[in-house]
C-alpha cells in the first residue's frame, strides 16, 4: 500500500476576521483568488490541479467500471434523438441529434409543407470549445430572424448573436455580457433582453433595435435594489411585453405594449415584502397569480387599464398549492399540486362552466403543459413521466378531453417496466411532520434491511425534485439498488409553507427531514446504517455538508456537486455576485447577529469536525458564478486537515466550466459515471 496515491495537503496561512464580537479563523480563505472571475493565483491552480490529479489516480482502478456505466448511459439514449414538431405562426419547430452528436440541432418546416429549414447548428457552434451552451433563443414573429445567446466558457454571461432566416447570414449585431431571455417586439424589428452587471446580475431592462449599434440600445428599465434581479418576458398572447423585478419573496411586474415598446411603463402592483405575483393577460384583463393572502396562492383577475382592482377568481386551498396560470384564448390553465403531486386542471373564462382536472394514473409521477407557444388552440401539449414510466408526451383535446400520445422516450438497449416498483411514502421527522418519499427498486428487492440505497434530496429555493423518470438511475437499479428522492422541507413540493418551513430561522428541518428520512427507509427495511449514498447538488451540496457533519456513521458514500457550504463567509461577503440577492433566503448575517449565529451554527466548512467522515466525492467548477470554485475547495482541504478516518475524499475542479458541469450530453454522462463508479465501489455493490 506504500504505493498509494497521497492526497495533496492544502498549506495554511493565517487569517481570522471579527463579525459580532466573533472571532472566525479561516485558514484556507487564501484559496480564494482576488482577482475572481480571473483565476490566475499560480498557488490556487496548482493545489486545485494537484486536487484533480489525484482524483484520477485514485480512480484510475475504477475506471473500467466507468466506462461500462458510461456505455450503459449512453445505450439508454436515442442517438438520433429528435422532438416532437411544434406549430408557431407559419412553421413546425423540432429540434434532432445527429447520431453521436454531443449539441442538438434546430428546425423547422413551413406549415404548408416544403423543404426542411436547418436554423441553429449547435454542434458547428460547439466545435473547438471545451465548453458550450445555448442560453435564450427566439425567433421574431414575422419568421424572419433568429435572436440566440451562447456561453463558451461557463461563466453564465451569454453572447446574443441575430441570425437572418432568410439569408443564413449573421448581423454585425452582437451583445456581449447578457443575462436573460429575448423577447421580440411585435413588428419584429427589435428586441428586449438584460445585462448583467459585474456583479453578475440583471439590473436592467434594454430594447435592442436591429441594425443600430449596441450603444444606442434604450434601457426601459433600471433596478436600484441590489437584491433584486430583472426579468423580461411576454404574455401568451403576445400583446404584451413584461418587465419584472424581484428577489426571492418580492416581486413587481411592469406592462410595455408589444407593438409600442416606447410607451410609458405600467406596473401592475408596487412592491410589498413578501408578496410575489405573475402575470398573463387575456382580452384585456390580466390573470394574477400571487401569494399575498395565503402561501397555497390564489388568482386574480383586473382590468388592463386598472391593473391595480384586483378580484379574487380562484381562491386560495387548502389542499391544492397553486403553482401557476397560462392563458389562452379560449380556456385558461392552472397548474399546481395536490399532497404534493403535480395537477393540471382547465378552465373556461366563463365562471360557471365547471373546470376540469386532467387525470394521470400512477401514484407518484410527474405531469404539466409542455411546449405551447400558441395563443389560440385546441389541443394542449402535455408532458408525463413517472420514476417507472419513460417520458410521454401527449396532446390533450380541449373539446373531447381525449389524448393522444405523440411521443414515448426510447430506450435503445431495452427497458421492462414491470422490473422495478415504485411507492410513496410518507416517512415521520422528528417533529412529526410527515415528509414525502419517492421511491423505486427493482422487483425483487429485500426489504429485510440487506438493501443498498440511493438517497437524493435538495431541500432549497422553494424548488419541488420531481419524481421523474431517469434513464442514468437504471445503472443502480439493475445491480439490485433502491433510488428514493427526499421531498424535504425548503422545497415547495406540499405547498409554499413547506418552503417557508426550510428556510431562513427553520433551515434545521431540511436537515433533520432528511436524516429523518434516512432513519425512516432503514426502519421500514429498505437499507441499513452505512449502506446508504446521498448526494445533493448547490444548495443540495450544502445539505450533504450538514448531514455529514450531524450523523456521518449514516451513509456509506457522498457526492456533493458544486457545494453551497462556505455559507458563513459567501453570506457576510456583500461584494460576491449572488450575496445581496441571497439574504431572503438564508439571512443577513452582516446586519443580524442571529442570523450570523444562525447560519454559523450550521454552514458546513464552519462545523467541520475531529470525527469519522463517510467516503466522499466532492466537485466545483472553475467558472462557476453561483457557487463559487473556492467553497468546494475550502472545504475538501478543512476536511482533509480535520478528520479522524481513513477513508477516501475527492475533489473534482472542472478547469474548463461552471454550475452545471461538462457541457453536451456525452460529456456530462462521463461526469455521472464518474459518481456513480464511486458510489458503487464505496458501496461495495457487486458488477
Amino acid at each position: 500500500m506504500t504505493d498509494a496515491p497521497k492526497p495533496p495537503v492544502a498549506a495554511t496561512r493565517p487569517h481570522s476576521f471579527t463579525a459580532h464580537n466573533v472571532k472566525i479563523d479561516d485558514p484556507w480563505a487564501w484559496l480564494k483568488d482576488p482577482g475572481y472571475p480571473n483565476v490566475t493565483d499560480k498557488d490556487v491552480l496548482a493545489y486545485l490541479d494537484e486536487e484533480n490529479a489525484y482524483f484520477e489516480a485514485v480512480m484510475a482502478p475504477h475506471k473500467p467500471l466507468s466506462e461500462t456505466l458510461f456505455k450503459e448511459m449512453r445505450g439508454r439514449i436515442k442517438e438520433d434523438e429528435s422532438t416532437v414538431p411544434q406549430k408557431d405562426g407559419d412553421w413546425l419547430y423540432w429540434t434532432d441529434y445527429e447520431t453521436g452528436g454531443e449539441y442538438p440541432r434546430h428546425w423547422r418546416r413551413h406549415v404548408n409543407g416544403g423543404a426542411d429549414q436547418l436554423i441553429l447548428d449547435e454542434p458547428v457552434l460547439a466545435e473547438g470549445k471545451e465548453y458550450f451552451r445555448l442560453g435564450a433563443a427566439a425567433v421574431s414573429p414575422d419568421g424572419r430572424w433568429l435572436a440566440y445567446a451562447v456561453d463558451d466558457n461557463g461563466s453564465e454571461r451569454f453572447e446574443v448573436r441575430i441570425k437572418d432566416l432568410e439569408s443564413g447570414a449573421l448581423l454585425p449585431d452582437t451583445i456581449p455580457g447578457m443575462l436573460s431571455e429575448i423577447v421580440w417586439t411585435a413588428d419584429s424589428k427589435g428586441f428586449l433582453y438584460g445585462l448583467a452587471n459585474e456583479q453578475w446580475r440583471t439590473d436592467n431592462a434594454r430594447w435592442h433595435k436591429l441594425g443600430e449599434p449596441i450603444e444606442a440600445d434604450v434601457e426601459l428599465f433600471r433596478e436600484a435594489d441590489e437584491g433584486y434581479r430583472v426579468a423580461v418576458g411576454e404574455t401568451q398572447s403576445r400583446k404584451w411585453l413584461l418587465i419584472s423585478t424581484g428577489d426571492h419573496v418580492t416581486s413587481e411586474v411592469y406592462l410595455l405594449p408589444a407593438d409600442d415598446p416606447a410607451a410609458p411603463l405600467r406596473m401592475v402592483a408596487p412592491r410589498q415584502t413578501g408578496r410575489e405575483y405573475d402575470v398573463d393577460e387575456h382580452d384585456g384583463t390580466l390573470f394574477i397569480h400571487t401569494n399575498d393572502v395565503d402561501p397555497m396562492w390564489r388568482l386574480v383577475t383586473a382590468p388592463v387599464n386598472n391593473p391595480g382592482e384586483w378580484r379574487e377568481r380562484i381562491a386560495p386551498s387548502k389542499h391544492f398549492y397553486m403553482t401557476g396560470i397560462e392563458c389562452f384564448a379560449d380556456f385558461f390553465i392552472v397548474e399546481g399540486r395536490e399532497d404534493g403531486l403535480d395537477q393540471v386542471e382547465l378552465h373556461r373564462y366563463d365562471p360557471s362552466i365547471a373546470p376540469v382536472r386532467l387525470k394521470f394514473p400512477e401514484a407518484s409521477y410527474v405531469a404539466g403543459t409542455g411546449d405551447n407557444p400558441e395563443y389560440a388552440i385546441d389541443k394542449l401539449r402535455l408532458g408525463y413521466e413517472s420514476m417507472v414510466t419513460p417520458g410521454t408526451v401527449y396532446d390533450y383535446d380541449v373539446a373531447t378531453g381525449a389524448l393522444e400520445t405523440l411521443k414515448v422516450q426510447e430506450i435503445p438497449s431495452g427497458y421492462d417496466g414491470s422490473k422495478y416498483r415504485t411507492e410513496r411514502l410518507k416517512i415521520a421527522a422528528r417533529d412529526g411532520t410527515q415528509v414525502p418519499v419517492s421511491i423505486v427498486y427493482p422487483r425483487d428487492f429485500p426489504k429485510d434491511g440487506s438493501g443498498k440505497l440511493y438517497l437524493y434530496a435538495y431541500g432549497a429555493y422553494g424548488y419541488a425534485i420531481p419524481p421523474g423518470f431517469s434513464t442514468s438511475r437504471m445503472s443502480f437499479l439493475d445491480r439490485g439498488m433502491a433510488f428514493a428522492i427526499a421531498h424535504i422541507r425548503g422545497g415547495d413540493d406540499l405547498g409554499q409553507q413547506w418552503y417557508l418551513d426550510g428556510k431562513l430561522d427553520k433551515r434545521a428541518n431540511t436537515f433533520n427531514d432528511f436524516v429523518d428520512v434516512a432513519k425512516g427507509l432503514i426502519a421500514r427495511g429498505f437499507t441499513h446504517k452505512g449502506g446508504i449514498a446521498i448526494a445533493g447538488r448547490s444548495a443540495g451540496g450544502e445539505l450533504m455538508g450538514a448531514v455529514v457533519n450531524s450523523d456521518p456513521d449514516l451513509w456509506g458514500a457522498v457526492v456533493a456537486d458544486v457545494p453551497f457550504v462556505d455559507v458563513l463567509n459567501t453570506m457576510l461577503d456583500a461584494e460576491l455576485p449572488l450575496t445581496p440577492g441571497e439574504w431572503p433566503e438564508w439571512g443577513n448575517p452582516i446586519e443580524d447577529p442571529a442570523a450570523f449565529a444562525l447560519i454559523r451554527g450550521y454552514s458546513p466548512y464552519d462545523n467541520v469536525k475531529a470525527q469519522d467522515y463517510p467516503p466522499m466525492f466532492i466537485s466545483g467548477g472553475l467558472n462557476d458564478p453561483r457557487v463559487t470554485y473556492w467553497e468546494p475547495a475550502k472545504w475538501a482541504a478543512r476536511l482533509r486537515a480535520t478528520k479522524t478516518d481513513d477513508n477516501v475524499l475527492l475533489l473534482k475542479t472542472n478547469m474548463g466550466a461552471g454550475h452545471g458541469g461538462k457541457s453536451g450530453r456525452w460529456e456530462s454522462l462521463k461526469e455521472a459515471a464518474d459518481e456513480m463508479a464511486f458510489i458503487l465501489w464505496q458501496l461495495g455493490v457487486e458488477e
